[in-house]
């Protein structure tokens, strides 16, 4: 709400080509302890003292030399992109009136001018124009708490996701309860763990180590948006990436084989540049999956489930550093030649034997990853 001392701070214009006028508002609205009142006889500086000072009133006379009150409120709206016009005209002329209102003035005082009519108006322009800009100010802040809502929000879940949670009183509320949750029919789950992580951190401090993890997982979250596909989530220094979701395209398996081949190069060059020896041990399968939102309004996560996920992490963990190890099932579904390397049938814990295959490299011309910073995108092979 705003106080009393509110009102009487407020910042007042009186604009009057006759001293007399301005004398007699001037001296009215200081005894009634208003302490911020300036005056100008000049009408084609109002705008300009408005843009200075930004007065919560201006007591405007219609009738001027030069330009009258209809043209000096014309200039305001320049200033005020807002469309609020703290204007309280004064004029003897009842036809003035209406047309003052439909110009964007606030009120009007009659000539002669009864003084306790001016202070009641006065204070009533002011109290209302202070309760607009607090108005304006609260919105304002809830914009941009919605706008950091929503930034958060996209950094926990997809796009996609997002999309379809943004607006929902119940998710504010923290008591969401519909589930999300979508089911595809075939997609290409990729998981990448950087082997020896954890030997090495050890001797990191807490800000290196989380600056380390930062670099090398930026690298692949630019990889993953060139290639296509869709970041499912991190968990400590693992990766985990699908390419089919949520929009089914042919070539699922394609992508993730390439943005496998792209992590192990982009893992040479992260060496390469802070003399670590980190390698990257990826797994891919294809299959068909279910993917969807999981826990309350503070604690969302975007999962996925089903034997191609478990597969697919299968493959990363009985995979070898440096090497993209993947199921016959992706192999079928490559349309696009890679260099591929039979490791023969290895006996899956809970899948029993399966072949499997080593993806060593694109038969077709090498590419390579645009440096961190270039945003190209990257060609396919």
């Amino acid at each position: 709400m705003v106080s009393s001392s509110d009102i009487l701070d407020g910042k007042i214009l009186i604009v009057d080509d006759l001293e007399a006028n301005v004398l007699l508002l001037e001296r009215t609205l200081l005894r009634a302890g208003y302490v911020s009142v300036t005056s100008t006889m000049d009408s084609s500086k109002v705008r300009e003292l408005h843009l200075q000072n930004r007065y919560d009133l201006i007591l405007l006379d219609l009738q001027m030399p030069g330009m009258d009150g209809f043209q000096v409120m014309e200039s305001l709206k320049e200033t005020e992109t807002g469309g609020y016009l703290p204007v309280l005209v004064i004029t003897a002329e009842p036809a003035h009136k209406l047309r003052a209102l439909s110009a964007g003035a606030k009120d009007f005082l009659s000539k002669p001018l009864d003084l306790a009519e001016v202070l009641m108006r006065v204070h009533n322009m002011l109290e209302v124009r202070l309760l607009h800009l607090e108005t304006k100010r609260l919105y304002d802040r809830v914009v941009e708490e919605q706008k950091v809502s929503e930034r958060l929000l996209l950094n926990v879940l997809p796009t996609f996701v997002a999309e379809r949670l943004k607006g929902r009183p119940e998710v504010l509320a923290d008591r969401f309860t519909e589930v999300i949750a979508d089911s595809f029919p075939e997609a290409t789950v990729l998981f990448a763990d950087i082997v020896d992580f954890t030997e090495l951190s050890g001797g990191l401090s807490p800000q290196d180590l989380v600056a380390m993890l930062n670099e090398i997982f930026t690298d692949f979250d630019r990889i993953c948006e060139n290639r296509g596909l869709q970041k499912v989530k991190t968990i400590g220094h693992a990766y985990m990436a699908v390419a089919g979701i949520p929009v089914l395209v042919a070539d699922h398996a394609v992508r993730a084989a390439q943005m496998a081949l792209d992590l192990i190069e982009v893992m040479d060059r992260f060496n390469a540049r802070s003399g670590h020896t980190l390698q990257v041990r990826i797994g891919i399968n294809t299959g068909a999956v279910v993917a969807g939102v999981i826990g309350t309004s503070r604690n969302f996560i975007y999962d996925m489930w089903g034997d191609a996920v478990n597969v697919a992490s299968l493959m990363e963990s009985h995979g070898v550093a440096g090497r993209v190890h993947m199921t016959e099932s992706t192999r079928g579904r490559l349309s696009e030649p890679f260099l591929l390397e039979k490791r023969g049938t290895i006996d899956l814990q809970g899948k029993g034997p399966m072949e499997t295959w080593f993806l060593t490299g694109r038969s077709a011309e090498i590419i390579t990853m645009p440096e961190p910073g270039d945003r190209q995108p990257l060609a396919s092979a």
